[in-house]
């Protein structure tokens, strides 16, 4: 199981640096693109500091960050999930986080859960992200799995 989600998180990464470079070399980005990338950072930030167990009330879901901040970001989240990942054991995985959302639901939900959704929501996102990319006339950025896959693996 472990190994698994470690290869997941290298994966989340992986396309979050994809997406950046390809942000980085646009001139004049557009406002949507970097702030739908910064929600998906913030949120990978929110969950990690809930999987912590602690408050993530004061990280904002939809901040207005540029993509310097997206760069630290990408830096932290993934020294932060390695941290986190590497530091459970077998039976960590569906131990149940509690945490309030941002509208102040309380929740409980398994570790394991939390970190599928982590890069499923990513996922999700990024490919927003290409999708707006094309609309203005740039080039998307593909962050499949499978071509992560592909890159790392040698036959």
């Amino acid at each position: 199981m472990k190994d698994q989600i470690i290869r997941t998180f290298d994966h989340v990464h992986w396309a979050n640096v994809r997406i950046l470079s390809a942000l980085q070399a646009i001139e004049e980005l557009p406002e949507r693109t970097v702030r739908l990338f910064a929600h998906v950072l913030s949120s990978e930030k929110v969950w990690l500091t809930r999987l912590n167990e602690r408050d993530s009330s004061h990280i904002p879901l939809w901040p207005s960050y540029y993509i310097e901040d997206c760069e630290q970001l990408v830096i932290e989240n993934k020294e932060g999930y390695k941290l986190f990942i590497d530091g459970l054991t077998e039976t960590d995985w569906l131990k149940y986080i509690s945490y309030r959302n941002s509208s102040g639901t309380e929740f409980n939900t398994t570790i394991l859960d939390i970190l599928t959704h982590v890069s499923l929501h990513g996922s999700y996102h990024r490919g927003q992200i290409s999708t707006y990319l094309r609309q203005d006339g740039f080039e998307p950025v593909s962050t499949d799995y499978i071509n992560f896959v592909r890159q790392i693996e040698t036959p």
